[in-house]
């Protein structure tokens, strides 16, 4: 769990809701290779070669499933509002976006259909936010953004 943000600063940190880390998987992946090998071993001794083909090509899959799941199990979005800027961070697949907002003239549109994620307009730039949170959650951040803007502690 982050560190409280300092006072005078609000801080909002969305990410992926993944039931195992990568060194689970990992190790997920390691049994299952031992299992497949396994069975792969018994048909091998009864002759059956044709066997470790089909063993490696499955064994190939579930790794590119397991790499594409590892990849984006640290994935996060993360609001800090502070006194003169809200800053929005992306880390996505390992690569970080950064955008800086004037929070003076922040427009925040709300999600208008299920999906839609919170957009967030200025002058000089637009970004969305709100992927990995649940519609629910989408609407509640919004709502507290909003409310921090108009007259929360910057007020």
């Amino acid at each position: 769990m982050p560190p409280d943000p300092p006072i005078g600063q609000r801080e909002w940190l969305l990410r992926r809701n993944c039931s195992l880390t990568p060194r689970q998987m990992g190790a997920a992946f390691a049994v299952l290779c031992l299992m497949s090998l396994a069975v792969a071993a018994i048909f091998i001794a009864q002759g059956v070669w044709q066997i470790l083909l089909f063993t490696a090509l499955e064994l190939m899959a579930v790794a590119a499933a397991f790499l594409c799941y590892a990849r984006h199990a640290a994935d996060y979005e993360q609001i800090v509002l502070s006194q003169g800027s809200l800053l929005v961070r992306k880390v996505v697949g390992g690569r970080e976006a950064l955008v800086r907002l004037d929070p003076d003239f922040i427009r925040i549109e709300m999600p208008r259909q299920p999906g839609d994620l919170i957009h967030l307009h200025t002058r000089e730039a637009e970004v969305a936010v709100g992927y990995f949170a649940t519609e629910k959650k989408r609407r509640e951040l919004a709502n507290e953004l909003r409310r921090e803007l108009q007259g929360g502690i910057f007020n």
